[in-house]
C-alpha cells in the first residue's frame, strides 16, 4: 500500500486486473451468515438517517449485495422498488426468492441501469475493493435521480486501530484496491459532483467471535481463543464498537 504525499489518498501498488477482480468475486461463496442478523442493524441504521433529509422511498439499488439480506431491510424501511447487484453467483442463489428476482449478477458497469432509475444507491464495504471508484461513482450519479441519495460504509484509514495496527490491521487485504479517510472521501465525491451531506465514524454491531477472528493474535493462541467462545456461547454476544468504519451521504444536486 502506498500513500498519496499530496492528498494522502492510499492505494494497492500494484493492483489485480478489472478482468481478475470479476473472475474472482463471481466465484466466491457468501462466507459471513453469521454476522448477517449484526450487519443489518448496522446498516439499517445508517439507512434510516436518510429520512432526515425527506428521502424519496421508491427506489433502492445496492451494490455488491450479496444474499440481498440488507434490501429486505431497506424493503421493511418503506423502500418499494428494492434491487441489487452482486457477482457472486452463489451469494444471490442463497437470496429469498422475492428478493432474488431483483438481483442482477454482474459487477457493477455502465448501462447496466437507466439514468435517473434509483432514489438511493448504497454501497456498504464495497468502494474499498474497486479499481476504478471515480468511474463507478460517475455512473451511480448517472442513474441517481436528481436530489436521490449515496450511503456510503467502509473503512477508515486513520482510524484509531488502522494507526495502532498499521501493516497488522485487517483492513490491509490484498481485496483492498484503495483505503480512504473522511478528507478523501468527500474530496473523491465532491469532485464528482455530489454535494456531500454528512460524513462520520460508523459505530458497528458485531459478534464478539468475529471481532476476535480480527485480532492479530499471536501464533497458536487464536484457535484455542476462538474454541472456547464457541463451546462457551460467549462468540455469540452482539457488541457495538467505533471498529474503523466511516458512513458518508451525498446527494445528487436537483438541477
Amino acid at each position: 500500500m502506498v500513500r498519496c504525499n499530496t492528498c494522502e489518498l492510499v492505494r494497492s501498488d500494484p493492483v489485480a486486473s478489472p478482468d481478475q477482480v470479476a473472475t474472482l468475486y463471481h466465484e466466491s461463496t457468501f462466507d459471513y451468515s453469521l454476522e448477517v442478523g449484526n450487519l443489518v442493524r448496522t446498516y439499517g441504521a445508517y439507512l434510516a438517517r436518510l429520512d432526515c433529509y425527506s428521502v424519496s422511498k421508491g427506489s433502492i439499488l445496492e451494490i455488491g449485495c450479496g444474499n440481498g439480506f440488507f434490501l429486505k431491510q431497506a424493503r421493511t424501511q418503506g423502500y418499494a422498488d428494492v434491487r441489487g447487484v452482486e457477482p457472486s453467483l452463489a451469494a444471490i442463489q442463497l437470496a429469498a426468492p422475492d428478493i432474488r428476482d431483483g438481483i442482477q449478477c454482474s459487477m457493477m458497469r455502465p448501462g447496466l441501469f437507466s439514468d435517473s432509475s434509483f432514489d438511493v444507491i448504497c454501497l456498504f464495504q464495497v468502494l474499498d475493493h474497486i479499481f476504478d471508484p471515480a468511474d463507478l461513482l460517475e455512473t451511480c450519479l448517472r442513474i441517481l435521480k436528481p436530489g436521490g441519495f449515496v450511503l456510503c460504509l467502509n473503512h477508515n484509514v486513520n482510524a484509531l486501530s488502522a494507526r495502532l495496527m498499521k501493516e497488522r490491521s485487517p483492513i490491509i487485504d490484498i481485496e483492498h484496491t484503495y483505503l480512504y479517510s473522511p478528507a478523501t472521501m468527500k474530496r473523491l465525491f465532491g469532485r464528482i459532483g455530489y454535494e456531500v451531506k454528512e460524513v462520520g465514524r460508523v459505530q458497528n454491531r458485531y459478534s464478539l467471535r468475529y471481532l476476535a477472528r480480527l485480532l492479530p493474535l499471536p501464533p497458536g493462541w487464536k484457535e484455542p481463543v476462538m474454541t472456547v467462545l464457541d463451546r462457551t456461547g460467549l462468540g455469540r454476544l452482539p457488541l457495538r464498537v467505533p471498529l474503523g468504519n466511516l458512513y458518508l451521504i451525498a446527494r445528487k444536486p436537483l438541477g
